[in-house]
């Protein structure tokens, strides 16, 4: 069974001013495009057998920019919902919540439409998204590709790891960067975290 590779989106406006971004719609920035460029040739190092993207149009540029062709939009693969914190900085938000961390504390409610998400409920979701990556490693034989968001990812690295969300906190994620997630004898493992091209 092949690895996994995660890739977090290149840069937006949102993401260089530290402004949670869940469901709102940032393109990326031309830094944003130049990271996602960089990468293509450690993807193209590999032999894909598919890859994955969250619904977001910074996600699903950074997937075009990287070369990878064939690729499933996955709702699964949003990023957290930030509820009432969509769009505000931790610093904002510990104005009125001091001590205030995503990780273990959630967000504040929001709209119907985007009530916002529990670390756990964030958790599921990766979960869901775990088990169809199985089956994907299983039926192409070779490494699977996902492309989406800083936070998701995270979480999803530490439910790869037999780890509660909460410990997402653990795995810092720049922007425009590669993982990998591994096996060694048998075990999930990061192999490579953060990556840039000459890093």
């Amino acid at each position: 069974m092949g690895d996994l590779f995660l890739v977090r989106h290149g840069e937006t406006e949102w993401s260089r001013s530290g402004r949670h971004t869940g469901s709102t719609d940032v393109p990326l920035t031309e830094h944003g495009r130049d990271e996602a460029r960089r990468l293509e040739p450690l993807i193209r190092a590999h032999r894909i057998g598919a890859a994955f993207v969250s619904p977001a149009q910074r996600a699903r540029e950074t997937a075009e920019l990287i070369g990878l062709h064939d690729v499933q939009v996955d709702a699964g693969l949003r990023e957290w919902d930030y509820g009432g914190y969509e769009g505000v900085t931790t610093p904002e938000i510990q104005r009125t919540r001091p001590g205030w961390f995503l990780f273990t504390d959630g967000v504040a409610p929001g709209p119907a439409d985007h009530p916002g998400e529990t670390p756990e409920q964030v958790g599921e979701r990766a979960d869901r998204v775990l088990a169809q990556v199985d089956a994907a490693h299983v039926a192409a034989e070779a490494h699977v590709v996902l492309v989406a968001h800083g936070h998701f990812l995270r979480v999803l690295t530490a439910r790869r790891l037999g780890l509660p969300a909460s410990a997402g906190a653990l795995f810092q994620l720049a922007t425009g960067t590669l993982c990998r997630l591994g096996t060694e004898h048998g075990r999930p493992v990061i192999a490579a975290w953060n990556v840039r091209p000459g890093s």
